[in-house]
């Protein structure tokens, strides 16, 4: 798409050299329901008031353009407190690496590799420094993502790696790419048709984007409301800013949170924090609220008990960030924007604690065990079980599944120390992460709709240790979870059942096998986690 004309020069400009941070625009989003567009009712007007605590259950992060950005930031960042993600028209976790030049060619364009595998490794390495929360935390957490193919400004490939790079860290993603849309937030409530790109980039596409992000999100969600009736509050950003100044770190001195009644006499409610684009914040040249009405969240916060913060970015006048964007390149300096430290990161989780209360965000409602390498391992035998033997590949190439060239059945050994798991805690979901290291066809399609499964026993197989009779000694629960196939990065297991959770052997060591049921009719194998350790991540309460 053509970027949008500096105010400067309405007709002449075109970008170049750091000029081109007007092409740095808001980002779209759509859903797949077909709806009837409701007629437009006004967000209440804004009053003055402050972040209180509410009850709060839940915190997710949506955005769209450098609001997108952002709000993939926030929730890898802090996943401890972000349960799940909606990211519309946007790229990958830690894209334009402190470069304008990267966040222009690789980010929206195409001209440059955006280095996905560099991507990743590098947020693992900031997790394991403690720099974001573990990225194991992502594992299981649902996230939306959507690219509209009218969409110029953040080609579909950019789109396509954030999907990509989610699922390599094992998150439920839901990618909607079946519209035109053009480049903007997709809304009932846009005034603008579904293919243009043009100010207040809301479109209206026939269709409830929102109430398919929102199902994603939380589970399920009731009907909108015909028009909001809780609060929008308008608060001062300045007190959340790192350094009392919100100017500085492109912020405005204005913030809003919108409270539904029930949220505000003490229901139990989720928060989303919803991140505008570029040139749609509060004080960019009058665009006032426009975002926040037309957005399509209030009305689902008012009978889903949510409630709606909006930061406000605002722009500089200076050619750092002239439009307004979120901070998702480094700009002013800010090295630290994508992780702990990122001053607009900051001041968001310090409107989220507010919102929360005083306390930090809870951290130990889950914990994520590594497998422990020393009794780790595989076993291969014949189909019928016959002639066991351990393997001896795990160094060079990982944890052997499925059928090898020497038509050997291959079943995986793993163990976990679930005496961390704290007591008197109740257990509510867990759940394990692999990761792909190499392999060779298909096993889940050897037979068509094969299953890779877990078999849970509490304490060990036999001997801890791995050895021959492993392969095929009788589990404590059998097919307790499975793994959906997959072809590169990280998958998350579906939650283990009931019977396997009380597997769990609080006291000392749960031992899990991973094997195809059935074997594989063909050479068809995978290696997992060649260089990092099966996770067991358990959640309680």
């Amino acid at each position: 798409m053509r970027p949008l004309r500096s105010p400067r020069s309405p007709r002449s400009f075109r970008p170049r050299g750091p000029r081109r941070l007007t092409a740095l625009l808001l980002f779209a989003a759509a859903a797949l329901f077909p709806v009837t567009t409701p007629a437009a009712a006004a967000t209440p007007a804004p009053v003055p008031g402050t972040l209180r605590p509410y009850t709060i259950d839940a915190v997710h992060s949506s955005g769209v353009s450098s609001g997108g950005y952002m709000a993939t930031q926030l929730h890898v960042a802090y996943s401890g407190t972000f349960s799940g993600s909606a990211v519309f028209a946007s790229g990958p976790y830690g894209c334009a690496q402190n470069s304008l030049s990267t966040a222009l060619n690789a980010c929206m364009n195409t001209t440059q590799d955006l280095q996905l595998a560099k991507l990743e490794q590098t947020a693992r390495d900031w997790s394991a420094r403690g720099l974001v929360d573990p990225v194991a935390n992502l594992a299981g957490d649902p996230v939306y993502v959507f690219s509209g193919s009218g969409d110029t400004t953040v080609k579909r490939p950019v789109a396509d790696a954030l999907a990509d790079s989610y699922g390599r860290f094992g998150a439920r993603v839901l990618y909607n790419r079946g519209t035109a849309a053009g480049h903007a937030w997709i809304s009932p409530l846009g005034p603008n048709s579904c293919t243009v790109t043009q100010s207040p980039w809301i479109n209206d596409c026939g269709i409830d984007a929102e109430r398919e992000l929102l199902g994603h999100l939380l589970g399920s969600v009731a009907a909108p409301s015909a028009s909001p009736g809780g609060t929008l509050i308008q608060f001062d950003q300045n007190a959340y800013a790192p350094g009392g100044a919100s100017a500085p770190l492109s912020l405005d001195d204005r913030g809003f949170v919108y409270v539904p009644t029930s949220c505000a006499g003490g229901a139990s409610c989720s928060l989303m924090v919803a991140l505008h684009g570029c040139k749609q914040g509060y004080g960019y040249q009058g665009f006032g609220t426009r975002f926040i009405d037309r957005a399509y969240l209030n009305e689902y916060a008012d009978t889903n008990d949510m409630i709606v913060l909006y930061p406000q970015a605002a722009a500089t006048a200076t050619l750092e960030n002239p439009n307004g964007c979120w901070n998702w390149w480094g700009y002013l300096g800010d090295a630290s924007h994508a992780r702990h430290g990122g001053k607009q990161i900051e001041a968001i989780m310090g409107m989220v604690r507010a919102l929360r209360g005083s306390a930090p965000p809870p951290a130990t409602d889950r914990v994520t065990l590594p497998s422990l390498d020393a009794q780790d391992g595989y076993v291969k035998a014949a189909a019928d079980g016959s002639g066991p033997a351990v393997g001896t590949l795990e160094d060079t190439y990982g944890l052997a599944l499925g059928r090898g060239t020497d038509a050997k059945v291959n079943r995986t050994l793993l163990s976990f120390d679930t005496s961390r798991i704290p007591a008197g805690k109740e257990i509510t979901r867990a759940y394990l992460t692999v990761n792909r290291s190499s392999g060779s066809g298909d096993p889940w399609a050897s037979p068509a709709g094969n299953r890779l499964l877990v078999d849970v026993t509490t304490g060990c197989f036999g001997a801890c240790a791995v050895e021959p009779s492993d392969w095929s000694a009788a589990a404590t629960v059998a097919g307790g979870a499975h793994i959906a196939p997959l072809s590169s990065g990280s998958a998350a297991s579906t939650d283990l059942s009931a019977g396997a959770l009380a597997a769990l052997d609080r006291a000392g060591t749960t031992q899990v096998r991973l094997r195809f049921e059935p074997a594989p009719a063909s050479t068809a194998y995978l290696f997992v986690n060649q260089a990092t350790p099966v996770t067991l991540t358990v959640e309680y309460r």
